[in-house]
C-alpha cells in the first residue's frame, strides 16, 4: 500500500510539472530537473521500502536534503553561464512526507531536526514518538512512570519560575524604572528564541531522550533481585531504574531499610510493569481468595518484617495434608484452609510451604518467618510462562 502511495504521489507531482504555458529555456530545465529529482526519490523510497532492514532503513543523509541539480544541458546554447536549482524534501506534500518520517528512527529524527525550523518542528511531534515509546519502552512503562515524569516535570517548571522571580527581585532591587521596559523586551525576546529552539520538557521526544540518557530514574519492578540471589529466588521487587544504552542494561536502587542497594547490568527480560498501581509498602486487598483451587499459579506480597516493603513472589495452591484425591474427587476448595507451595525451595525448608485462612487472611507471619500479605491469581498464560522461565536450574537449599 505504501509502494501505490508513493508511486501515486510521485506521478501527482509529476504531472504537476507539466503546464500549458510556455516557459524558457532555464525554466524547462528547472521543470525537468524536478521531474528527475521526484523519480529518484521515489525509486529510492520505494527500494529501501523493500529492503526493511535496520540496516537499509531511512536516512535523510543517504539522500541528500537539498539535493542539487544542474541543468546546464538543457539550457539553450546562448546561455553558457550554469544554473543550479535546489530541490528540498519539503517540498514533498505532508502526506508522504510523514510517512518517510514515521520510518525513521529515533537517532535520525534528531539529526534531521538540526536541519531547520520546519523538519525539526515534525520530527518533535509527540505521534512520531509516541510509536517509538511504545515499541521500545512499553514493556517495562507503566502509569507510574507518566505520572513521576510529569511530576518531575512540573518541579522544574516550579524551580524556574521561583528562581526567576528571586532574580526579577534583585533586579527591581538595583535597577532605577528607566531600564526596566528595554531589559523586559530583551529578556522576553530571548525567552521567546530559546522556547523556539530548545525540546519542550513535556514532550514524548523529551522523555524518550532522557531514558536514554539515563537522566530520568523510572519505577518498575525486577525479577530475581541481586543477580538472582537464592534469598530472592522467584521474587519480583519494586525499584527505581536507570537506562545504560552502552550496554542496553539497566541499573536497580532497591529501598529495603532505610538504606538504598543497587544493583547493575540488568537485562530487559527481568523487568515489569507493576501489575498493581499502589506502594510496596501497602498491603492488596485480595480479592480471589474464595475461588483458590489446587494447581492455581498465584503471586504473594512478602516482607521481612513490618518495616521492609512487600515483594512478589511467585507459588502455588497445593492439596491440604487430608486430601485423599486429586481431580473430581478433591475437596480442597471447599476447606477454608489454603496450601501455599513454593516448589523452588528444597522439601522440609521451612519456606517451601505455608497455610492461610481464605476467610480471614489479611497480613499473617512473624519476625522470624516474615510475613504474608495480598494474593494475586494469575490467570495469564504469559505471565505464568514468564514465572517459570525464571525457574532456577536447580532446587534453592534455604533453610
Amino acid at each position: 500500500m505504501l509502494y501505490f502511495l508513493i508511486s501515486f504521489v510521485s506521478f501527482l507531482i509529476l504531472s504537476k510539472s507539466f503546464t500549458s504555458k510556455p516557459f524558457s529555456s532555464g525554466e524547462r530545465g528547472i521543470k525537468l530537473g524536478s521531474i528527475g529529482f521526484w523519480g529518484s526519490l521515489s525509486s529510492w523510497l520505494v527500494s529501501r521500502l523493500r529492503k526493511g532492514s535496520t540496516s537499509t532503513r531511512f536516512s535523510f543523509l543517504q539522500f541528500s536534503l537539498d539535493m542539487s541539480l544542474k541543468n546546464n544541458s538543457l539550457v539553450s546554447k546562448g546561455e553558457n553561464e550554469e544554473e543550479e536549482v535546489k530541490v528540498s524534501l519539503l517540498d514533498l506534500p505532508d502526506l508522504p512526507l510523514e510517512c518517510i518520517l514515521e520510518h525513521l528512527s529515533p537517532a535520525e529524527l534528531c539529526r534531521v531536526a538540526t536541519v531547520c525550523t520546519s523538519l525539526r518542528d515534525r520530527c518533535r511531534s509527540d505521534h512520531l514518538w509516541k510509536k517509538h515509546m511504545e515499541r521500545k519502552w512499553g514493556k517495562v512503562f507503566g502509569d507510574a512512570v507518566y505520572r513521576q515524569w510529569k511530576w518531575q516535570v512540573a518541579s522544574k517548571t516550579r524551580e524556574k519560575i521561583s528562581s526567576n522571580q528571586h532574580n526579577q527581585k534583585g533586579i527591581f532591587a538595583f535597577l532605577n524604572g528607566g531600564f526596566l521596559p528595554l531589559l523586559w523586551i530583551k529578556a522576553k525576546s530571548e525567552k521567546g528564541t530559546q522556547s523556539n529552539s530548545s525540546l519542550s520538557e513535556d514532550s514524548i521526544a523529551a522523555l524518550y531522550l532522557s531514558l536514554e540518557s539515563g537522566k530520568f530514574w523510572f519505577p518498575a519492578q525486577v525479577y530475581n533481585r541481586e543477580n538472582g540471589h537464592a534469598g530472592f529466588m522467584l521474587s519480583c521487587y519494586d525499584a527505581q531504574l536507570c537506562y545504560d544504552s552502552r550496554s542496553d542494561t539497566f541499573l536497580a536502587r532497591y529501598s529495603p531499610h532505610g538504606r538504598w542497594t543497587t544493583e547493575e547490568n540488568i537485562q530487559w527480560d527481568r523487568l515489569r510493569v507493576p501489575p498493581i498501581a499502589s506502594s510496596p509498602h501497602a498491603l492488596h486487598i485480595s480479592d480471589c481468595l474464595d475461588d483458590l483451587r489446587p494447581g492455581d499459579h498465584i503471586e504473594i506480597q512478602w516482607r521481612r518484617n513490618k518495616e521492609f516493603p512487600y515483594g512478589w513472589w511467585y507459588g502455588v495452591i497445593g492439596h491440604l495434608e487430608q486430601c485423599q484425591g486429586h481431580g473430581n474427587h478433591c475437596h480442597c476448595h471447599y476447606s477454608d484452609m489454603v496450601i501455599l507451595e513454593f516448589t523452588q525451595y528444597s522439601a522440609g525448608s521451612r519456606w517451601r510451604q505455608t497455610v492461610i485462612n481464605r476467610k480471614h487472611h489479611v497480613e499473617k507471619g512473624n519476625e522470624i518467618d516474615g510475613f504474608y500479605g495480598g494474593i494475586r491469581k494469575l490467570h495469564s498464560k504469559e505471565e505464568i510462562t514468564r514465572w517459570k522461565n525464571l525457574w532456577p536450574t536447580k532446587i534453592v537449599i534455604h533453610n
